[in-house]
């Protein structure tokens, strides 16, 4: 059955989400800032879950209408044919924001939406209350400018939870942040990339599991999974093929034409949990692990060759100085930097930070600025390419 989703992204992010979308063949109907809305069957639903590497969350639309007074959201939601999707036992819960909307109270639009798919489910399934033990369904009503949208979550957990990071570090990037800096820069298999401050790891481990063509989903659930509307041979059938996607590229014979992925840090206790989080992603055998500082790199024999490599792919997410760092510190980051590019010019440099002044420690416009946020941090990505 044909149906829409929507894929949420961070905001900067719609344009690298959609090429994911499109990449796994589905058609967009539509970009708008924080989504992707796009047309899928419920293997859609499984795929998107298991291999979207930027995308937030995985929607299911349910209904968009027009809604200015309660009345009218109430039975406009109750007749919605929500037993095709929730059955008997299911447990919903009800999540709402408005904004510019004459419902302006969250709390009453929540209340409004849950007792009206309630209603509805009572009277299809001739029960006085529902039993709500089964499979989770998170539905989601979204008021812009009167403008009501009604989603169910098929994520649960944020698809940034790999279930990988489990030792963690200052100031850590979300996953899909991280595969997002890295399918933004010039990087691909082949090339030398490398993270001068990795911290716990995570834009070296999502680089190493891109090249091996790792699904980003498949050690986790979902809580569409549990959802009778998908046959659970579409949930077997599509992790068993992101299994063989691994497998079938025969990594030991391989590995050399992967490139290499350096991830290197300061702190003894990061290169240890970037080491442990690496394991358990399956991806320890495609990193080099080395404690370091950026300073030092500049002058150390062992890093002669690496300076010395032609087209370079640096990527980091740099110390931000509100949050770990002082400042004085995260100038000599800058300095290196600097000097090391100037050293290799074919050296192409990509780093987020919330510092805006980077350009000018740089000594050098960036060739592109993008802006994103890390969390609730606005940042911005910076590209300076290589000759």
């Amino acid at each position: 059955m044909r149906r829409e989703l929507i894929a949420t992204a961070t905001f900067g992010l719609e344009a690298v989400v959609r090429r994911e979308v499109e990449a796994l063949g589905y058609s967009v109907l539509k970009t708008e800032d924080g989504k992707v809305t796009y047309e899928a069957d419920e293997r859609g639903i499984a795929r998107s879950n298991l291999w979207l590497r930027c995308a937030d969350r995985v929607l299911l639309k349910v209904d968009e209408f027009e809604a200015s007074d309660f009345e009218e959201l109430f039975q406009r939601v109750k007749g919605i044919p929500w037993e095709e999707i929730i059955p008997l036992d299911g447990r919903f819960t009800v999540l709402c924001s408005t904004v510019k909307s004459r419902l302006s109270s969250e709390p009453a639009c929540q209340r409004t939406v849950k007792k009206a798919i309630a209603l509805r489910l009572q009277e299809f399934y001739v029960q006085d209350e529902m039993p709500e033990t089964g499979a989770e369904y998170t539905v989601k009503l979204t008021l812009l400018k009167d403008r009501a949208t009604l989603t169910i979550d098929t994520s649960g957990e944020g698809l940034h939870k790999r279930g990988y990071r489990q030792s963690e570090v200052q100031a850590p990037i979300k996953e899909t942040l991280a595969a997002a800096l890295v399918q933004l820069s010039f990087w691909k298999p082949g090339r030398v990339l490398m993270d001068p401050c990795c911290g716990g790891g995570t834009i070296a481990i999502e680089a190493a599991m891109m090249a091996a063509g790792k699904p980003p989903g498949l050690t986790r659930s979902f809580a569409s999974e549990e959802w009778e509307i998908i046959d659970d041979t579409i949930w077997k059938e599509e992790k068993a093929t992101g299994v063989m996607s691994i497998s079938d590229r025969e990594f030991e014979e391989k590995k050399q034409d992967l490139g290499r992925i350096i991830a290197c840090d300061i702190d003894p206790r990061a290169i240890e949990a970037a080491g442990e989080n690496a394991a358990r992603a399956g991806v320890l055998d495609l990193i080099e692990f080395n404690q370091i500082s950026i300073e030092d790199m500049k002058v150390s024999k062992n890093f002669r060759e690496l300076r010395e490599t032609d087209g370079l792919v640096l990527v980091t997410n740099l110390p931000y100085g509100q949050r770990i760092g002082e400042k004085k510190g995260i100038l000599s980051i800058y300095d290196t930097l600097r000097a090391l590019a100037e050293e290799n010019p074919t050296w192409n440099i990509f780093a987020i930070t919330a510092d805006r002044d980077m350009e000018k420690y740089m000594g050098r416009k960036a060739d592109r600025r993008r802006k994103l946020y890390n969390g609730n941090i606005e940042t911005t990505y910076y590209q300076f390419h290589g000759r």
